[in-house]
C-alpha cells in the first residue's frame, strides 16, 4: 500500500475511533438526545471503560487542621480508581467514597481486605468491589483513609471533628474547594479536574458513620449517602441513658485504629477521648459534637439506609432515631431492614443488592431517570430471605398505642393489655443473667426480672418503629440498671444473629462483581442465611441507668425506698407477632453482655399503675385485640444463644 494511502488510512481510523468515543461520552451524559423519541435519559450505566488500565493515584487532601500538632496541617490520603478512557476525553465524571479508618488496621468487609501498594506506593487493591463494579461504568472510585490511619496525618478522635472534617475536605477537594497534594509533605498541588463533583459516600459501621456526620454538615456537592449499620451517636454506641454498654470508652477505639505513629504522637487526644467519656454515662460535650441527629436539618444529601434489626454492636437505636430525625425534615430517604445482626446487605441480599446499589446511584449521581425513586420506600426481612416492602415506613396507618401490664397468677409473671391495673412486681437484678434467659422462662416466676404477657393474638400484630418503656422503680440500692424488651412468644425460623456471623454462613465457593486485575479481585466468598428455629424472638430492647430519671444527661445518686420514674428508649424494628403468638414485655435489671452491671446489687419494686409501654402498632390500637386461649404454664422457650461479649470496634476487628 503507498505510503500516502496508508497515512490517509490511519488518519480516518483515528477520526472514526475519536468519533466514537464522544458518541460513547454522549450517550453516558444524562439527558443525551437517543432517536426519532427525542431526549431522554439512559436506564443504566453499562460497563463500557477498561478496569485493568484504569487510573490508580494516591492524593493528598490538607484538612486544614493540626490534630497532632506538629505545627502543620494534616493532610489525609486518598487513594482513587478512575477511568482513563473518560480522562482522555475530558469528561467529568462522579464520585463513590468510602473514608475509613480500617483500611490498614483490620481490614474491609466479610473477608477483611486491606489496601495494598506497589514498590511506588500506587494503590492496587482497593478492599471491597465498589470499584471493580462502578469504574468501568463512568464513576470514580476514591477511599479515603481517616486522620491518624494508615498513611494520612492526624490523629484518630473516634467520631469527632477530626474525622468528620477528614472526609468532608475530600468532598471540598473534589468540587475545588480544598487544597490537595501529589505526595503527604511536597508541595507539588493535584487537581481534581476529572470530578464533576457530584459525589457518594457509602460505608458499613465507623464509614457509615462517617458519611452521616458529613451529610449533616450540609456540604455542597455530597448528593446522596448510603450508611449500613451506621452510629447516628456515639454516646448512644457507649452508652444508653447512663447505662454503659461497654467497659471501656473511645480511647480504646482509636488506639485500635490508629497508625504506629500516629499512636506515638496523639497521646494528648487520647486522654481528650479519657476525659471527655466519663465511665458514670454523663452527656458531655465530647458526645454532643459527636451526636448528629440534631444537625438532620443541614442535610442536603438523599440517604438509603442499610441496618440489621438485631444488630448487638451498632444497635437498632442508631437508625430509628436517625431515620425519625430525616424524616422530620423532609429529606429523600429509603431504607432496607434484615434479620441479620451487623452484616452488610453484599452478604445478606447479594444480588438484588448490587442491582439496587447500581440503579441507586445511576439516579443520584448520573442523573438517571430510572424510576427507583418511585419504588417503595422499604424493604423488611420478615423471614430469613423472605423480604416485603412498604410504599412508606412506619406505614402511615401505625398509630403509638400504650400497653400496661398487670399482676398475674404468680409473682413476676403477669399479664399485659390496654387496661390500667393496680399491684406491684419486685425482682432483683442478676448479672449474670441475659435476656435470653429471662425469655426462655417467661411463664416461671423467677428472681430476677418481670414479665408481662398478652394472651394469644386473635390476629397478626405489626410493631413498626420505636417503643418506649416508662417504668416507676423503688430500689434498695442507690444504683440500680434497668432493661427492656420486647418477646415475640411462638415458634419461629430466625436468622441466628448471636452466633458467629450474626445471620450468616461464609461458604467457601465465590462469585465475582465486575472485572479484576492481578492486585484486585471482583470475586468474593458467597454466603448463605444461617438460621435457628426458636420458640421466642426478642425484636426490641433498650436500657437505662435508673438514676438518670431526673436528667437524662446526667446521673446521679439513688434514695433507697424512694420511686423514681424513667421512659426507657427501645430500639426501633418492624416485626410482625403472628396470630397464635403472645406479645411479652420483659422488665429486668443488667442484661449479660449488652450492658455493664451497676455498683450495687438492687432490688426494685415496679408500680404498674405507674408503668406501661408505648410501642407503633401498624392499624392503631384496634388490631390489638387477643383470644381466650390457654396459656402454658412453667415451660422452657428456646431461642437464639445468649448474646456474646462484644469488642467496642464497629464494624472492625483489632488487629
Amino acid at each position: 500500500m503507498p505510503i500516502r494511502a496508508r497515512r490517509t488510512r490511519l488518519l480516518w481510523r483515528s477520526l472514526l475511533t475519536a468519533a466514537l468515543a464522544a458518541l460513547m461520552a454522549t450517550l453516558m451524559t444524562p439527558g443525551a438526545a437517543q432517536g426519532a423519541a427525542g431526549p431522554r435519559t439512559p436506564d443504566e450505566s453499562k460497563p463500557m471503560y477498561a478496569y485493568e488500565n484504569a487510573i490508580r493515584e494516591s492524593v493528598w487532601v490538607d484538612t486544614r487542621l493540626d490534630g497532632d500538632a506538629d505545627g502543620r496541617t494534616d493532610r489525609v490520603a486518598v487513594d482513587i480508581v478512575r477511568p482513563r478512557e473518560l480522562d482522555r476525553t475530558g469528561r467529568r465524571i462522579p464520585v463513590i467514597m468510602d473514608a475509613s479508618p480500617y483500611y490498614a488496621c483490620c481490614g474491609r468487609g466479610n473477608e477483611s481486605q486491606k489496601k495494598t501498594y506497589d514498590a511506588q506506593g500506587n494503590p492496587v487493591r482497593f478492599p471491597l468491589y465498589y470499584d471493580n463494579h462502578f469504574v468501568p461504568r463512568g464513576y470514580g472510585y476514591v477511599a479515603v483513609d481517616l486522620a491518624g490511619t494508615n498513611r494520612s496525618d492526624g490523629c484518630v478522635d473516634v467520631g469527632g471533628r477530626s474525622d468528620v472534617r477528614s472526609a468532608k475536605a475530600v468532598v471540598d477537594w473534589l468540587n475545588g474547594r480544598a487544597r490537595g497534594y501529589t505526595s503527604r509533605t511536597g508541595q507539588e498541588r493535584a487537581k481534581a479536574s476529572w470530578s464533576n463533583g457530584r459525589t457518594g459516600m457509602i460505608g458499613k459501621s465507623y464509614d457509615g458513620t462517617v458519611a452521616q456526620g458529613v451529610a449533616a454538615t450540609g456540604v455542597k456537592g455530597l448528593k446522596t449517602i448510603v450508611p449500613i449499620g451506621a452510629i447516628s451517636s456515639w454516646y448512644d454506641y457507649y452508652f444508653q441513658q447512663g447505662a454503659p454498654l461497654y467497659d471501656s470508652g473511645p480511647e480504646w477505639l482509636s488506639d485500635a485504629v490508629e497508625s504506629p505513629e500516629a499512636r506515638a504522637r496523639c497521646g494528648a487526644v487520647r486522654q481528650r477521648l479519657i476525659d471527655g467519656a466519663p465511665r458514670s454515662g454523663d452527656f458531655t460535650r465530647l458526645w454532643s459534637e459527636r451526636d448528629h441527629v440534631p444537625d438532620a436539618d443541614k442535610v442536603r444529601a438523599s440517604v438509603f439506609v442499610v441496618h440489621g434489626m438485631q444488630d448487638l454492636n451498632v444497635r437498632a437505636k442508631h437508625f430509628g432515631q436517625w431515620w425519625d430525625a430525616l424524616a422530620e425534615n423532609g429529606v429523600d430517604r429509603k431504607i432496607w431492614l434484615s434479620q441479620a445482626g451487623h452484616v452488610d446487605p453484599f452478604d445478606f441480599r447479594r444480588a438484588d443488592w448490587v442491582r439496587t446499589l447500581h440503579r441507586w446511584f445511576d439516579h443520584e449521581l448520573l442523573g438517571y431517570d430510572n424510576g427507583v425513586d418511585r419504588e417503595p420506600m422499604a424493604d423488611i426481612e420478615r423471614a430469613p430471605d423472605r423480604w416485603t416492602t412498604d410504599r412508606v415506613w412506619p406505614p402511615r396507618a401505625t398509630e403509638t398505642v400504650t400497653l400496661r401490664p398487670a399482676e398475674g397468677d404468680a409473682p413476676g409473671v403477669g399479664t399485659l393489655g390496654t387496661r390500667r391495673a393496680k399491684g406491684t412486681e419486685t425482682f432483683t437484678d442478676d448479672p449474670k443473667l441475659s435476656e435470653t434467659d429471662w425469655a426462655e422462662r417467661i411463664d416461671t416466676p423467677t428472681p430476677a426480672k418481670a414479665g408481662f404477657v398478652t394472651r394469644p393474638l386473635a390476629r397478626d400484630l405489626r410493631l413498626s418503629g420505636s417503643s418506649t418503656v416508662t417504668v416507676t422503680a423503688t430500689p434498695t440500692t442507690r444504683t440500680a440498671h434497668l432493661s427492656a424488651v420486647l418477646v415475640d412468644l411462638g415458634p419461629a425460623t430466625i436468622r441466628d444473629y448471636a452466633a458467629p456471623g450474626e445471620g450468616i454462613t461464609t461458604l467457601a465457593e465465590r462469585d465475582c462483581w465486575g472485572p479484576s486485575t492481578t492486585g484486585d479481585s471482583s470475586c468474593y466468598r458467597q454466603t448463605r442465611a444461617r438460621t435457628a428455629a426458636v420458640e421466642h424472638t426478642i425484636f426490641s430492647r433498650g436500657w437505662a441507668d435508673l438514676g438518670t430519671w431526673a436528667d437524662p444527661h446526667r446521673g446521679r445518686p439513688l434514695t433507697p425506698g424512694r420511686p423514681h420514674t424513667i421512659t426507657v428508649d427501645l430500639a426501633a424494628s418492624d416485626h410482625v407477632v403472628p396470630k397464635g403468638h403472645r406479645l411479652a414485655l420483659i422488665v429486668a435489671g443488667t442484661d449479660k453482655n449488652l450492658i455493664e452491671p451497676p455498683a450495687d446489687t438492687p432490688a426494685l419494686t415496679i408500680d404498674l399503675a405507674r408503668t406501661h409501654a408505648k410501642v407503633p402498632l401498624a392499624g392503631g390500637a384496634s388490631t390489638f385485640r387477643t383470644s381466650a386461649s390457654v396459656i402454658p404454664r412453667d415451660t422452657r422457650l428456646d431461642g437464639v444463644a445468649p448474646p456474646r461479649p462484644l469488642t467496642p470496634v464497629p464494624g472492625g476487628s483489632p488487629s
